[in-house]
This record gives C-alpha cells, sequence and structure tokens, in this order.
C-alpha cells in the first residue's frame, strides 16, 4: 500500500518534472501537503492513506486553519488540496476528488501598498556612486521600479538577457513562461554604469551579481531594499514586491491599459491584475471634479 508521503513525493515529482512550476511555489505545495498529511495521521493514525480522506475530514481541517490562518492563506492551501487529489485520479488511485465539495474561502480585499513617485524616486536614487556595490544596488532598485519583475525573475537575469540599446528585457516568468518587458532609460543608464564598473572575479554572465561574484539571491536583495529604506528612513520596511506593485499603480495611474499591465506583469489572469484598480481611484475622483460640468451641485 502507498502510503501518504509517497503519493505527495508523486505529486511534487509531477509538477517539478512536467508542469515545471517554480522552487518556490513547489515548497509551498509540498509544505501544504504535509501539513494535511500530519492532520490525517492524527485523525485516522499513522497508517492512514490518501483513500481516508473524505470531504468531511477536509471540512474539519480547513476549520482547525480557520483559526489561525487568513482566508488567503487557507485558499491556497485548498488549491493544493485540489491539485494533488485529482492527480490522484488520473493516476488511478483514487476515484473521487474529496476537496471538490469544499468551497474556497472568499479572500479578504486586501489593498496592496505602494509609494507614490517621490518615495519611489527617493528609493531608487538611494544608492550612492561612491558606496561599495551602490552601482549594483541603483540597477537592481531600477529595474524592479522600472519593469516591476519579480524578485525571483530579477535575481535570474543573465547579461544577454538585456537590450540595452532597444530598451527591453527577457525574462522568465512563472511556470517557465518567457515574456519581454520594456526597460526605462533610467534603468538602462544604471545597468550600463554598474557593468562597466562591476567586480566580476569569476567572469560570470549572470547580471547581478553578490559580494563572492556569484548569482545574488532573493534574501540578498531583500536586504538591499530594507538597506536604503533605512538610510532614507522615509517609510517603514517594505519588501522588494511592493516595487512591483508601484510600478503597477503608477502605470494605472498613468493611463496605462489593464490588459497590457497584465501583459507586463506575467499574470496568468486578468483577475490578478484587477487589485490594482482601486488605486486609480482617488486620481479619477480628481479628474473628475476638475473636468465634468456635473461635478460640483450649483451654488
Amino acid at each position: 500500500m502507498t502510503t501518504f508521503s509517497k503519493h505527495i513525493e508523486m505529486f511534487c515529482g509531477y509538477l517539478d518534472e512536467e508542469r515545471n512550476v517554480s522552487p518556490h511555489t513547489l515548497e509551498a505545495y509540498h509544505r501544504d501537503l504535509d501539513q494535511l498529511a500530519d492532520f490525517v495521521a492524527r485523525e485516522k493514525g499513522e497508517s492512514a492513506t490518501t483513500s481516508d480522506v473524505n470531504h468531511l475530514l477536509l471540512r474539519r481541517y480547513l476549520a482547525l486553519l480557520g483559526k489561525k490562518a487568513k482566508k488567503s492563506t487557507m485558499g491556497r492551501k485548498l488549491a493544493a488540496i485540489r491539485s494533488f487529489f485529482r492527480y490522484l485520479i488520473r493516476q488511478g488511485v483514487l476515484a473521487k476528488n474529496p476537496a471538490e465539495l469544499i468551497a474556497t474561502p472568499k479572500k479578504e480585499q486586501l489593498l496592496p501598498f505602494h509609494l507614490d513617485i517621490d518615495q519611489a524616486t527617493t528609493l531608487v536614487e538611494a544608492p550612492a556612486e561612491n558606496q561599495k556595490y551602490g552601482l549594483r544596488d541603483r540597477a537592481i532598485l531600477e529595474m524592479l521600479y522600472s519593469s516591476g519583475l519579480r524578485v525571483s525573475e530579477l535575481t535570474g537575469l543573465m547579461i544577454g538577457d538585456l537590450d540595452l540599446s532597444g530598451g527591453m528585457v527577457r525574462v522568465m516568468g512563472k511556470g517557465g513562461k518567457e515574456r519581454i518587458v520594456p526597460v526605462g532609460g533610467r534603468a538602462i543608464e544604471a545597468v550600463r554604469e554598474y557593468l562597466a564598473k562591476r567586480d566580476n572575479p569569476n567572469g560570470s554572465d549572470v547580471l547581478f551579481l553578490n559580494t563572492r561574484g556569484q548569482r545574488i539571491n532573493r534574501r540578498s536583495v531583500t536586504r538591499i531594499v530594507d538597506t536604503h529604506v533605512m538610510r532614507i528612513a522615509a517609510f517603514k520596511r517594505i519588501s522588494p514586491h511592493i516595487l512591483r506593485h508601484t510600478f503597477a499603480t503608477h502605470m494605472l495611474e498613468g493611463g496605462a491599459d489593464l490588459r497590457a499591465i497584465q501583459e507586463l506583469l506575467g499574470h496568468a489572469s486578468l483577475s490578478t491584475t484587477q487589485k490594482y484598480t482601486h488605486v486609480g481611484i482617488d486620481r479619477l475622483m480628481e479628474v473628475y471634479d476638475k473636468a465634468h460640468p456635473k461635478a460640483h451641485a450649483l451654488k
């Protein structure tokens, strides 16, 4: 009899080899399913298998999660569980998906935090040229804000992915999907200055290097953002992803079409991009009040 853990390993192998999901997504799926397996073992015994899971057991599991986890977290875990059982059905292990009868919790409508134009400009210009790694840090911040890249996309860039003369960068996004994204003039200038003066003892073609001349990682990018946020003391600690939110917000406020923003961000679904539509409301109201003849009551 195949164990619950073995089925999880088979599923994660499928995601990695056939679906080509990102390492981050694979880790999250594995963690979510391990947590489910632990719960099933406590409820049904250590010898419990995937056949012992029904929708009532899953409801109890989600009810337990709901005491601590956000609805968005519960929704993600339920999506992983649904995919897992769909896979087992395709493999002939199960005949029915016990998660299909369970509704996805409605997400909280959290608005993405973003910087205004002055704050974004202050942050990306914070690294000084005379600082050690200042040119690199400036190029990283400019790229994040200029092109709305995910940190994983930024750290994966090779020099050959950039067309500095054409102002474009080739990005490998989630699921191995490639897209071409424009790069702003200031970001291009910052990258050129960085490449001209960077230390590269290993002769690497990786675009952004750490202090050891190796590919920079997500954690290092987070530290870079933290360092310069603290230097300018303009706002609380922010994540590198905030610059992606800021990019999308400023594009929308500048009149960009939502579909175009979807393509630039590499979102598979327009519904993911629509969370940014709220940010233009204040600006739209301001324009409306100034422009529409019936915006104000007669005095």
